[in-house]
């Protein structure tokens, strides 16, 4: 009993002093072996039993505490107590245990170990660490943490922990381009430097980025060897270089320098339309091709353009080879034929062509040969064919030209010609200029609308003199009459040959525009008009036949705009155009009508006058009379056509009669006047034997004028007679076969005037001389300078009058007309004493013979009854 006592004394002794340990005092003692099993759990599930000799007792395992009988071992709070686990660690209460946390900036030292020492961050405060503090910064330990000590310059902004940044000026963001265009600027601790970007380098030689504010392009094209390969070509540029593949090559990607060749052909055994057309065989070969024609086709010495169809065969005509005034037409036929069979057949003529520049000079010069030396014997056929064969000489000789623009200038044609041979078709205007026209075009004219054949070509041929061969063939040409007039036409301008390589220019999509210049400046008038129109070819070239050369036809052509020195035409097909003026006759007024009467009666009423009296009056008979008698009937008789006929047109044989007519009496008066020349040269000259023979005034005075118009009328046939007067027509120098011996007959005239004068001058100074004889050759002289004058002046305005119809040339035509009778009878009938004589004597009879009518009649009526002598 005092056993169990003393136990439970023990044991509340240690309950009280939180013992680990307690025993129980039991009635039945426990053994060892339940004692070791904790059987029926006597000691709870923290505390391990062993027996005692009045019982057992449960010691508590570590971490657990005894606290009160119902659960004798509890955990124990190791973290209540003072600094378990030291101040630089944190506690954590776990069942039957405890852990240590460490503290930021410490660590365990040991795995096993509670104890937290410092964490050195600097490992060495001394050195810098990049890791901590940055490059600039110096990292100082401290228990339980670190600081970074920043220098001068740098900062972390008031966190010590972090790296030390900059905070000095960047100079790089506040001048843009302080390193200059070409180079890139970097900041640095209180200073910048520049580096060149990539493709250029410094001016002179310094470290990378020192600044030196200079970058030089670096020229790889030069500086480094072959940097595009051998197919290609390398450009140099501004900080860069670029790769352009050589012909025929193209890059391998979008991203290679490198270039490997094209297959242009893509099977070199089959034709290709795009390379060759559709005739030719394409033949690769490495970086390029070249193109096969057949027999009949040609690529014109470029191998690698399409082969275009040759027709030779339009270089042949047979009369023009045959006939012998076309035989300068039938040498370019011929040259042109061999040069085109040796592009078409070079597998039979070796392929032995001639030069396109001398091709083209020989056509020119064979061209102004035949024009100038008439070859063509005016004939329109002829002329017809030398246009056609310039223009497909032209088209044959133009592709094989290396030059993109020829210009050809000789005494009959100026040409200028240009030609595109690129792989690629051109676009845009085409314009060509010379000193007679302009023509301005479109390339795709000149292309056409089939297959681009590798090149194009557009020519402009002006003719210098071939508007008189061809101002005529005007039938198709029909304007409106003007108050009843029916126009008349000429040529206005050069003939101009336009020609493009397109084949088909019949029917163009764009019209070509064509500025003609003028033979020459004429005023805007009623009378004129102008008119654009082409050449067009009738017949198949040289027939034997005027009317199948061909015609000019205003069809397709329009008039854009005019004025006084040129004419622009809108044509939709090509060809040899020219500018036709239309000439609208004037209508003479009735009081000029009138006054053409009036004056010409009077002449005619004073030529009569004279004639009679150089025919009767006895007087005055001798040389000069005669020729003035002449003289007065060449007047006459010119003046009484020309009263009757001048203006009846129809029918035309009668209208060119009369023009024959006028012709030769307005001549013969001319013929006359320069004998008169010569008498009074010769009566002042020779002092006797002044006599000229009849037969001598008679060959000269009509046997001249006769040979003259004779002559022409076999040249010019169709030269008498205009659709306006019966006159001569001006066109084809016919005018001249008039003006020509007036003139000759004037310039003499005045010689003979003016030594006759000088003469006179120095014979009246004589003291020695017979003054009636020098009054008399003054008298005919005067009398001889006023008739050349007023039959001079009669026709320089007859001159306006038959050319450009002026109205007032008209009228002083017709005034002078009509003082040419009044002015001789003046001056060699009323002005002459000896005439003056004959005409008083003449009066005087007259009168007489009125007077004795007048005082016999009664007598006779008287003495009528008595004898019939008397009525006698």
């Amino acid at each position: 009993m005092a056993g169990k006592i003393l136990l439970l004394i023990l044991e509340l002794l240690f309950m009280l002093k939180g013992s680990y340990s307690f025993c129980r005092v039991v009635d039945a003692p426990v053994t060892k072996e339940e004692c070791e099993h904790n059987t029926f759990g006597i000691c709870g599930h923290h505390a391990k039993c062993f027996t005692s000799p009045m019982g057992f007792c449960c010691n508590c395992l570590p971490g657990f505490n005894w606290l009160n009988i119902d659960d004798p071992c509890l955990d124990t709070n190791e973290c209540s107590r003072d600094n378990i686990c030291g101040s630089n660690a944190y506690c954590n209460n776990t069942i039957g245990s405890y852990t240590c946390t460490c503290r930021s900036g410490y660590t365990k030292q040991s795995p096993t170990s509670r104890t937290c020492i410092d964490i050195d961050e600097c490992e060495d405060g001394a050195k810098p660490n990049e890791g901590v503090c940055g490059i600039n910064g110096t990292c100082r330990n401290t228990n339980g943490s670190f600081w970074c000590e920043c220098p001068t310059g740098f900062t972390n902004y008031g966190n010590e922990r972090t790296p030390c940044s900059v905070t000095e000026e960047d100079e790089c963001e506040q001048n843009v381009n302080i390193c200059g265009n070409h180079a890139m600027c970097i900041n640095t601790p209180g200073s910048f430097c520049c580096k060149c970007m990539p493709g250029y380098k410094e001016l002179k030689n310094r470290p990378e980025f020192t600044y030196d504010g200079q970058c030089l392009d670096i020229n790889e094209c030069l500086e480094i060897g072959n940097i595009c390969g051998p197919n290609a070509d390398c450009s140099n540029s501004i900080g860069k270089y670029t790769c352009t593949c050589l012909s025929g090559y193209t890059k391998q990607d979008a991203t290679s320098h490198t270039c490997i060749d094209i297959d242009e052909c893509v099977d070199g055994a089959k034709p290709n339309e795009g390379v060759c057309g559709i005739n030719g065989t394409c033949i690769n070969s490495i970086g390029g091709f070249w193109c096969e024609c057949p027999t009949g086709f040609t690529n014109y010495g470029n191998e690698r353009t399409p082969c275009s169809e040759l027709k030779c065969d339009q270089f042949e005509d047979p009369v023009a080879a045959s006939s012998q005034p076309y035989g300068g037409l039938a040498e370019i036929l011929s040259q042109m034929k061999r040069s085109c069979l040796a592009l078409a057949r070079p597998d039979q003529y070796g392929n032995k062509t001639t030069g396109p520049t001398v091709l083209l000079n020989s056509l020119f010069d064979l061209t102004a040969d035949v024009l100038s030396s008439n070859h063509t014997g005016d004939s329109v056929v002829a002329v017809s064919s030398l246009l056609s064969t310039v223009e497909d000489s032209i088209k044959l000789i133009g592709p094989q030209l290396t030059e993109n623009q020829t210009s050809k200038n000789t005494s009959q044609t100026e040409t200028t010609i240009t030609v595109w041979k690129k792989t690629t078709p051109p676009s845009g205007p085409v314009r060509l200029t010379n000193t007679n026209a302009s023509l301005e075009a479109d390339w795709s004219t000149a292309i056409g609308s089939g297959t681009y054949p590798g090149f194009a070509l557009a020519a402009l041929v002006s003719y210098k003199n071939l508007e008189t061969m061809l101002n005529q063939s005007f039938e198709q040409i029909t304007l409106p009459e003007q108050n009843d007039r029916k126009p008349s036409y000429q040529l206005f301008s050069k003939v101009v040959s336009a020609l493009v390589s397109n084949p088909d220019t019949q029917h163009l999509d764009k019209p070509v525009i064509l500025t003609l210049r003028h033979l020459k400046e004429l005023k805007e008038s009623a009378e004129v008009s102008y008119t654009c129109a082409y050449w067009k070819a009738v017949g198949g070239g040289l027939q034997g036949k005027e009317e199948e050369g061909g015609a000019w036809s205003t069809r397709g052509c329009t008039q854009v705009s005019s004025n006084a020195s040129h004419t622009v035409c809108s044509c939709t097909h090509l060809s040899s155009f020219a500018v036709l003026m239309a000439l609208y006759p004037v209508n003479h007024t009735f009081g000029l009508m009138l006054l053409t009467k009036l004056c010409l009666v009077v002449s005619l009423l004073c030529l009569v006058l004279c004639i009679l009296t150089f025919m009767f009056c006895r007087s005055i008979k001798g040389t000069r009379n005669t020729i003035n008698l002449h003289l007065c009937i060449c007047l006459f008789l010119a003046d009484l056509v020309f009263l009757a006929g001048i203006s009846e047109t129809q029918p035309q044989v009668g209208c060119r009669l009369v023009a024959g007519l006028l012709h030769l009496f307005f001549l013969g008066a001319f013929s006359w006047m320069l004998l008169e020349g010569v008498h009074l040269y010769r009566m002042l000259v020779l002092v006797f034997n002044t006599t000229i023979r009849p037969r001598y005034l008679y060959t000269v005075g009509y046997g001249t004028p006769l040979v003259i118009v004779i002559i022409s009328v076999i040249c010019r046939p169709t030269g008498y007679g205009t659709d306006q007067y019966c006159w001569l027509t001006t066109e084809q120098g016919l005018i001249w076969s008039f003006f020509g011996p007036v003139c000759v007959v004037i310039g003499l005239n005045v010689v003979f005037f003016s030594i006759t004068m000088w003469k006179l001058a120095q014979k009246f100074s004589s003291l020695k001389v017979d003054l009636t004889h020098l009054h008399k050759i003054r008298a005919f002289t005067v009398g001889a300078i006023a008739q050349l004058c007023v039959l001079g002046l009669m026709w320089l305005s007859g001159v306006f009058l038959f050319k450009e119809g002026d109205l007032v040339a008209a009228y002083i035509f017709t005034i002078l007309n009509g003082l040419q009778g009044a002015l001789i009878f003046l001056l060699n009938c009323l002005l002459s004493k000896q005439v003056r004589e004959e005409y008083a004597k003449l009066f005087s009879c007259v009168r007489q013979q009125t007077s004795k009518v007048r005082y016999s009649r009664p007598q006779a009526s008287r003495s009528g009854p008595h004898t019939n002598e008397s009525n006698i």
